[in-house]
């Protein structure tokens, strides 16, 4: 991240950082996930690009990473407190992609549909 900014708006988006990071965000206001849950719930998205993103947040301090040190691998992320700032941000972009989908009749599945187990 840059030293400076010339508005607030640009940090918020260098933040978010485009299609990827916005979606996990979002996945993560929902409450704790495993990486094979977020892999899950975000078809499209390869596991090299999840890990990465993963860091991204995690280094920008809005994710946090938990490993429990068992065998086999028990990491569960979640969004620290600055990450749950978000959430209204978070929020209102759902809100907007769900009014916008139903006023051009695109489909949208719910992030609340998507299977934690399928």
């Amino acid at each position: 991240m840059p030293d400076r900014y010339p508005c607030p708006v640009e940090l918020t988006v260098d933040l978010l950082g485009g299609k990827w990071r916005t979606v996990i965000l979002a996945h993560l206001k929902e409450g704790v996930h495993r990486y094979g849950e977020l892999r899950r719930r975000t078809p499209g998205l390869s596991e090299k690009m999840l890990s990465q993103r993963l860091r991204e947040l995690e280094a920008d301090g809005l994710v946090s990473r938990e490993d429990h040190g068992t065998v086999p691998p028990h990491v569960e992320y979640r969004l620290t407190a600055e990450g749950r700032s978000l959430a209204p941000v978070l929020q209102a972009l759902y809100d907007w992609g769900s009014a916008r989908a139903e006023r051009t009749g695109v489909p949208v599945d719910s992030i609340a549909s998507r299977s934690r187990t399928a």
